[in-house]
């Protein structure tokens, strides 16, 4: 355990892997701002936080609640598989300039992923770095495979 806490490449992951995580957990109290500013709830008992207990028509959908929380499913799709492939890719001993590579690029594609949903950014823009995050997820198993492959 000692000598994967002295790998950059550990290092630098785990930096990027809390960045992310982080970045995906901020999505929850957003989704919640959302719902409080937009009076747009999903729970009776949750009416009480807009004030008015009774008034069952904030028991409602609201576009800009919803597309938050798209935005978070899609964390939840794309973070997860780079957080467990980049620590396998981690144990790879991959070279720490590429491994940098992967990881400012996913985690840059991810920020701005959530920048381009919220903020209703014209497409292609959360396409396209929806699909560069997934490239570099896919790079770093390709990786992994190509070096323990085991059949």
């Amino acid at each position: 355990m000692t000598s994967l806490l002295e790998s950059d490449v550990f290092l630098a992951f785990s930096s990027y892997a809390t960045i992310v995580i982080l970045k995906m957990m901020l999505m929850a109290p957003m989704t919640g701002y959302y719902r409080i500013t937009r009076g747009a709830f999903a729970n009776e008992e949750d009416l009480h936080l807009h004030g008015k207990s009774a008034d069952k028509k904030l028991l409602r959908t609201h576009p800009d609640v919803e597309r938050v929380r798209r935005c978070h499913q899609n964390d939840l799709e794309n973070i997860i598989p780079f957080v467990l492939i980049g620590l396998l890719y981690t144990l790879t001993g991959p070279d720490l300039g590429t491994a940098l590579l992967h990881f400012r690029l996913f985690a840059g594609s991810r920020i701005f992923h959530t920048i381009a949903y919220v903020g209703m950014l014209p497409q292609p823009s959360r396409g396209l770095s929806w699909a560069l995050g997934m490239l570099v997820t896919f790079s770093m198993a390709y990786q992994v495979l190509s070096k323990v492959l085991y059949l």
